[in-house]
């Protein structure tokens, strides 16, 4: 029997969206009796905590929510093992020549660093402290074919600048304007095995016209 391996950080009214925008999740109790009945309602970026982005997000004519299918998310996956990386090492092409398996046209590329299940909620710092990607690097990744690429720190260095731009987000733009898809802030990659492929899921919710959507990600192991 397969075990399921759940790669989701959990989010709540402590937990701060990226520094784009910068923002608290704020959820809200109603309840209505007699006994005992509730519903809640949530106020938070498509962005916070666990979550996949699509070329809307960068793109004025780009894909929203509707307009991906499920198996653009979900396939074989694999882990580059970048365990080593400490707080804001920037991974490079150098360390993707040493680390990475061959990496196949439509794989889901899983790029571990251990900074989420280190640092999560700890805000700021999470954002601003991360590992992250160079451009070079993620063009790595994207000319051996994968259609989806997953990392449990923060990639984008220029977020941590006081005056970033959208055109400075470079890892979102070679992602998703190469057609692949971007998703973040994952976890648990130590469960994860280095040495072969294995399924993985990442299911979103479909708002029409959102750039982005949280998801819970997970793997199946044998």
């Amino acid at each position: 029997m397969s075990k399921i391996i759940d790669l989701s950080v959990p989010i709540g009214t402590d937990t701060l969206s990226p520094p784009s925008v910068n923002t608290q999740l704020e959820l809200t109790f109603f309840h209505r009796g007699p006994g005992f009945w509730q519903t809640s309602k949530v106020e938070m970026l498509m962005h916070t905590g666990s979550h996949v982005d699509f070329s809307k997000h960068v793109q004025e004519d780009g894909e929203t929510a509707t307009d991906v299918s499920l198996d653009r998310v979900c396939g074989e996956a694999l882990v580059v093992d970048l365990s080593f990386a400490e707080a804001n090492h920037e991974i490079s092409v150098a360390d993707l020549e040493k680390h990475a398996p061959e990496i196949r046209t439509g794989d889901i590329v899983l790029v571990r660093t251990d900074w989420t299940e280190k640092n999560w909620g700890n805000f700021p710092t999470y954002y601003l402290e991360s590992p992250h990607c160079s451009g070079e690097a993620v063009q790595w990744i994207i000319d051996r074919g994968a259609k989806a690429i997953g990392f449990d720190c923060f990639s984008e260095y220029s977020a941590r600048l006081p005056d970033f731009t959208s055109e400075d987000f470079i890892v979102h733009k070679i992602i998703l304007e190469n057609g692949a898809i971007l998703m973040q802030q994952l976890t648990n990659f130590s469960k994860l095995p280095k040495d072969r492929r294995f399924p993985f899921f990442a299911p979103f919710i479909k708002v029409e016209g959102a750039e982005g959507s949280p998801a819970r990600f997970f793997a199946l192991l044998d």
